[in-house]
């Protein structure tokens, strides 16, 4: 009886979407390429994509070279990283948390790095970006499990609106403190304004060595939990009902995004939106599987935030404006775009 009803049902073929869903990351891929190559070759120096290609598959010594080896190539690294890393990090916690509006600093974890980097300036005596980075993931780390434990207590555990709830408590909290160090050490203003804007430029390439092995475990986290994100999309009684252990994959899934979002905003600051709008984008491109949208987001989060930064480097010659500026500028207008399309999924 079930083989003729399903001879009688036609049944969506699922090769088109496949395909669709095959090229747009083809087109993704691309459109990286051409952003690190962009990255790699303008600045307050132009360079042309030939040399630039020479230079990192042939060595060589020239100013062009040096200029390449040792001040663009690090900055685009962490760029990759970085975009990768606040993209994914926003799709999960929107998965987590049902909420559309949701980006890293739903739980706080932007403003506990900032807490930690400016007691690191403050009070321990740390001047440097690699150093920063010990400290930015620490007090990411802190201020997520503060507010799970703080969401989890009571009735129903650590639902959506206690987590939001929760991290804007201690958000609040954390601003507080910040200001208040840096009322009492004037001395650490100017130092951890220059970190507090978001930026990927003066980062060496010791940054990426640091923070790559936490990057490789929030991927590996985020990744595992594709399918739960699906099943609380539906909401949790149906969740539930498919199999999937409700708790363990918000545990998971918070903990990818919090080392996700602890090594990115370490190495570059708190650079805002990339969370909040790539996974609208992603999914208004690949549909609402994340299977598809994690991978996508982690091509797009590059994209945007490489672009936001040859783009502030050009603006206003021979300044800089910061990546974490620009990515708001650019950032927006896509999302508006997509709101006004009814592209964002409810």
């Amino acid at each position: 009886m079930l083989v003729s009803l399903t001879r009688l049902v036609p049944m969506a073929p699922a090769t088109p979407r496949l395909s669709r869903r095959a090229l747009a990351t083809t087109v993704a891929v691309l459109a990286l390429l051409l952003a690190v190559l962009l990255s790699l070759a303008v600045g307050a120096r132009t360079i042309a994509p030939s040399a630039v290609l020479d230079a990192l598959l042939h060595g060589g010594h020239s100013d062009a070279a040096e200029v390449i080896r040792e001040m663009r190539v690090p900055r685009t690294l962490i760029g990759l990283m970085v975009g990768a890393a606040l993209a994914l990090a926003g799709t999960a916690l929107q998965g987590i948390t049902r909420n559309p509006i949701a980006d890293p600093g739903i739980l706080g974890i932007s403003q506990g790095a900032s807490v930690a980097v400016v007691l690191a300036i403050a009070y321990a005596g740390i001047h440097t970006l690699s150093g920063y980075v010990w400290f930015a993931f620490a007090g990411a780390a802190v201020a997520s499990v503060a507010v799970y434990a703080i969401a989890s207590r009571g009735r129903g555990g650590a639902t959506p609106v206690k987590l939001a709830l929760g991290g804007a408590a201690i958000n609040a909290l954390l601003v507080s403190v910040t200001m208040g160090v840096l009322t009492t050490k004037a001395s650490a203003l100017d130092e951890f304004r220059f970190w507090q804007v978001g930026s990927v430029a003066g980062r060496e390439a010791q940054v990426a060595q640091q923070i790559w092995p936490f990057l490789l475990v929030g991927v590996v986290l985020v990744l595992s939990v594709a399918r739960g994100l699906d099943a609380l999309a539906l909401g949790e009684d149906v969740a539930k009902g498919l199999g999937q252990n409700v708790a363990a994959v918000r545990i998971v899934g918070g903990i990818g995004a919090t080392v996700l979002t602890g090594a990115g905003v370490a190495a570059a600051g708190p650079i805002a939106f990339v969370g909040l709008a790539v996974p609208h984008i992603a999914r208004a491109i690949v549909g609402g599987d994340h299977r598809w949208v994690l991978p996508m987001a982690a091509l797009i989060g590059p994209v945007m935030l490489l672009v936001s930064d040859v783009v502030g480097r050009i603006v206003l010659p021979p300044g800089e404006v910061p990546a974490g500026v620009m990515t708001a500028l650019i950032g927006v207008p896509f999302l508006v775009a997509l709101v006004r399309r009814k592209a964002v999924p409810a």
